[in-house]
């Protein structure tokens, strides 16, 4: 049986700012590309029969640029809609609300683009990409990918390991990176987290190409 590998997105403006992204089409940076393409040997010695990614630019991107070129956009892939905290920091949120967290108070309602999504809201999506992602699964030993983003990568681990919404505050995510949940006794587990080439090794490797074009 294969696994679900988890990709997130690489590095962009608002994530180095830790603005809240959510339907905002925030393009990757030079470095979010970079590490982008450094998933791509992570996948080298996997097969991959299914690739869903979220509908929005920076997502698309890193799958074209790790080399899932063959997917699938779903619309229930897309980020935690962050309503009216859409665009805005933690930090700033804390100066009203030096309570607040995310994984148990939800957001505030926006506007009309950003109505914004309760912490149940967003497991509900998690559970039926993950109805898809076992009916696929069922049918061939070939691993699923998902390209999406942090929070809701999240969101579908605590759902994948039978947990409620609220843990998905236990898995940090960082951008750019590959993760791979699977079973062990016919359970649920976490197989790899936060698998990342060094950016060191990445730029020896795109030296090596360059070179080799030549």
């Amino acid at each position: 049986m294969g696994e679900l590998i988890l990709v997130r997105h690489g590095e962009t403006e608002w994530t180095l700012s830790g603005r809240h992204t959510g339907n905002t089409d925030i393009p990757l940076t030079a470095r979010g590309e970079d590490q982008a393409r450094a998933v791509a040997p992570l996948l080298a010695d996997r097969t991959v029969g299914l690739t869903l990614v979220s509908p929005l630019g920076r997502t698309e991107r890193t799958a074209e640029l790790a080399g899932l070129t063959d997917y699938r956009v779903s619309t229930d892939l897309h980020e935690w809609d962050y309503g009216g905290y859409e665009g805005v920091t933690t930090e700033k949120i804390h100066t009203t609300r030096p309570d607040w967290y995310l994984w148990t108070d939800g957001v505030i309602p926006g506007d009309a683009d950003h109505p914004g999504e309760t912490p149940e809201q967003v497991a509900e999506r998690a559970d039926r990409v993950l109805a898809e992602v076992r009916k696929a699964m069922a049918e061939t030993d070939d691993d699923v990918a998902l390209v999406s983003h942090g929070h809701f990568l999240r969101m579908l681990t605590a759902r994948y390991l039978e947990l409620a919404p609220a843990a998905g505050s236990l898995f940090k995510l960082e951008t750019g990176t590959l993760s791979r949940l699977g079973t062990e006794h016919d359970r649920p587990v976490i197989t790899a987290w936060n698998l990342q080439i060094s950016e060191s090794v990445l730029r020896a490797e795109l030296r090596a190409r360059d070179t080799a074009d030549v």
